[in-house]
């Protein structure tokens, strides 16, 4: 199994397979109160993003270890992640766990989130008992990353950067001559999955954001771009980088934005 998305359908014929570990990032709150899929582990977004110390805006490998590591998900697990927000967060987490070295071809988002899943689907309250495991970050095969030079290096150049934020965003200033698609446009609002594939090849082709060019995305602190880059890799986009500093860093560091 490679495919980045899968169905409801596909999980459900799976929650009892021991090599699959489902993961749901919503608060805490929401994991115990509201309910949450059966045999979901919880890891919620706070656990992993950006802390004091840590690199960019990733959480630093020990504390991502250590989450992963508690919550019993193993180095060579199927991963299936999930929230109730169309699958952004869930996305942010399956990028870290690519970042840190898990196997792409083993990761998972649930097209779909909790309410498309709880809407026919059965939920729990109880927490499972994982056993710990002892998770250990690698470096990945290989890394869609760039950085703030590489970012400048391509400006003005045959790469299509796209700003995956909402239409005002990208107006009051965006990195030149990046294109504006908003990561919502890629998702049916009444499924909270993902829109047909031949719709979404023609809203990529509309922005010219095709195959055959290199795609740079970013957003203000690459959540955003984590469903985006998710979205290209399962249309098999090979050429897709990944600016983990997104805006916040550029303007930090200086660089020049444009108003639409």
């Amino acid at each position: 199994m490679s495919d980045t998305f899968v169905s409801a359908a596909w999980l459900a014929d799976r929650l009892d397979d021991p090599g699959v570990r489902l993961v749901d990032v919503r608060d805490a709150w929401e994991y115990d109160g509201i309910g949450h899929l059966p045999g979901a582990v919880s890891i919620p977004f706070d656990e992993f993003r950006s802390d004091a110390g840590d690199e960019g805006m990733l959480p630093g490998a020990a504390r991502w270890a250590e989450s992963c590591s508690t919550a019993g998900v193993g180095g060579a697990d199927e991963i299936v992640a999930y929230d109730d927000e169309h699958g952004v967060f869930a996305a942010r987490f399956l990028v870290t766990a690519e970042l840190y070295g898990h196997d792409p071809a083993r990761l998972h988002l649930l097209d779909g989130d909790y309410s498309a899943w709880s809407r026919e689907r059965p939920t729990e309250h109880e927490a499972p008992d994982p056993e710990p495991t002892d998770y250990e970050p690698t470096e990945p095969v290989r890394s869609p990353l760039v950085g703030f030079e590489g970012v400048e290096e391509r400006l003005g150049g045959d790469t299509v950067i796209v700003d995956t934020r909402e239409p005002d965003e990208y107006a009051a200033g965006h990195l030149p001559g990046a294109v504006q698609l908003d990561w919502l446009e890629l998702v049916d609002p009444d499924s909270r999955g993902l829109k047909p594939r031949e719709e979404l090849e023609s809203i990529l082709a509309d922005a010219g954001i095709t195959p055959d060019r290199e795609v740079l995305l970013y957003c203000n602190t690459a959540r955003r771009i984590s469903h985006t880059y998710l979205v290209l890799r399962h249309l098999g986009y090979d050429d897709v980088l990944f600016y983990e500093g997104s805006l916040t860093e550029w303007e930090e560091r200086g660089g020049d934005t444009v108003t639409a």
